[in-house]
């Protein structure tokens, strides 16, 4: 009874922890923000964003690790708690790669 009370305890201090890059689904970005830009602009935004996210990703990882080291030494996810999360900047750029995107398609430009 106790392991299984644990094993509960457990699971939802890790449910608290950072969620990896890829888990974190897009946000909303509407593609009109980009229709004034020109293909080329298109394609520098879009290596601008790949850019922010490729770092961003860095940062979250490294939250989800400080996080589940911390579930297992403290019992805390600390990266989360301390603000080490940024799932919502990334949810934000993948949105905004979405909305440049759709506008590429929109627009013909080479892919």
């Amino acid at each position: 009874m106790k392991k299984s009370i644990l094993a509960c305890i457990a699971l939802l201090l890790v449910a608290g922890c950072a969620q990896k890059p890829d888990a974190i689904a897009p946000a909303y970005v509407t593609p009109t923000l980009y229709e004034s830009f020109s293909c080329k602009q298109l394609a520098a935004e879009e290596e601008r964003l790949n850019q922010a996210y490729m770092t961003a990703s860095g940062q979250q990882e490294q939250a989800r690790k400080n996080d589940i080291a911390g579930v297992i030494l403290l019992g805390l996810p600390v990266s989360s708690l301390s603000g080490g999360n940024v799932a919502p900047q990334i949810a934000n750029l993948k949105g905004q790669k979405d909305a440049v995107r759709a506008t590429m398609i929109k627009k013909s430009c080479s892919l």
